[in-house]
């Protein structure tokens, strides 16, 4: 394996999460050499125009699907990364009391190994070294990332095994899995009281209090990579889903010389290893750089 070319694989719900959620950590590894690919699990059909500024999509959720794919086409471009579609429908966010069924035949309703089958012939064949996805409340109810979590997990701890998912591929073993903490109250809070000590308006205000409120619990960060020098990457990539992203909107509203000197890194939580760690880290490939002779 002496000079094997390092492979990450990030696994997301829809399109704009992978710019939403370690982007700039993707775009710094792939600008390094790291082959990075990006797994996107449905095709956000069900996503709302989220976006004032762009108007309506016409055609339904087969015209949302194809703009949604042209929009992560340019993000990916302007991350730097490879991007593969999983293929599944999405399941949409449910809202009501009670709320109402998800729709037959989405990606959440799925059987687990059969939405787990084709990541793990994914694993399989482009053999990451290191994986990254949600933790298990998937960052936030949605039932996509909570699904997305379930698959990746099962893809991680599944693809090595011969026994497991036969004619799926040879058996691959990933070496490191790593949830995304892209919105930790530690963070929101850092950010809102150096955006209002500098006199401007925050955006956390309301979500600090949201999340105080619904006694969402703080899970423990253990890797902190320095990526600041991609974050315009990163905005671009953002930018590129524009049915999603306003340019005017909340993930625009920090002023970034206040971001660059408060918060330069992107954060995970190591899920799990299957070489020696050291936390704190500042590298995904920490304890595989040496395994691989990258």
């Amino acid at each position: 394996m002496t000079g094997e070319r390092l492979r990450l694989m990030a696994v997301h719900a829809h399109p704009d999460d992978e710019s939403s959620k370690g982007a700039a950590t993707t775009a710094m590894y792939a600008a390094q050499g790291v082959d990075v690919l990006v797994v996107t699990c449905t095709g956000g059909e069900r996503g709302d125009v989220l976006n004032p500024q762009y108007g309506q999509v016409e055609g339904g959720i087969e015209g949302m699907r194809t703009v949604r794919f042209a929009e992560m086409a340019r993000a990916a471009q302007a991350l730097g990364v490879r991007q593969h579609w999983l293929g599944f429908v999405d399941s949409g966010l449910p809202e009501g009391d009670p709320l109402p069924p998800l729709p037959e035949g989405c990606f959440a309703l799925q059987p687990l190994e059969v939405a787990s089958a084709p990541l793990v012939e994914l694993v399989r064949e482009f053999r990451p070294h290191v994986m990254t996805t949600y933790d298990p409340s998937g960052g936030y109810p949605h039932p996509d990332h909570v699904m997305t979590h379930r698959v990746a997990y099962e893809a991680y701890h599944a693809a090595g095994d011969a026994e497991r998912y036969r004619g799926h591929g040879d058996p691959w073993t990933p070496l490191k899995l790593y949830y995304n903490h892209g919105f930790s109250l530690a963070r929101m809070r850092a950010m809102h009281d150096a955006i209002v000590a500098a006199g401007h308006e925050s955006p956390f205000g309301d979500w600090i209090d949201s999340r105080q409120a619904r006694e969402i619990p703080e899970r423990t960060a253990t890797t902190f990579v320095p990526c600041s020098d991609f974050f315009p990457q990163r905005d671009a990539a953002l930018r590129a889903h524009a049915t999603q992203i306003d340019p005017d909107g909340f993930f625009f509203a920090v002023p970034r010389e206040i971001e660059l000197a408060q918060w330069p890194t992107e954060e995970f939580e190591l899920a799990h290893a299957h070489v020696p760690t050291h936390l704190p880290e500042d590298d995904l490939f920490a304890g595989v750089r040496g395994t691989v002779g990258a």
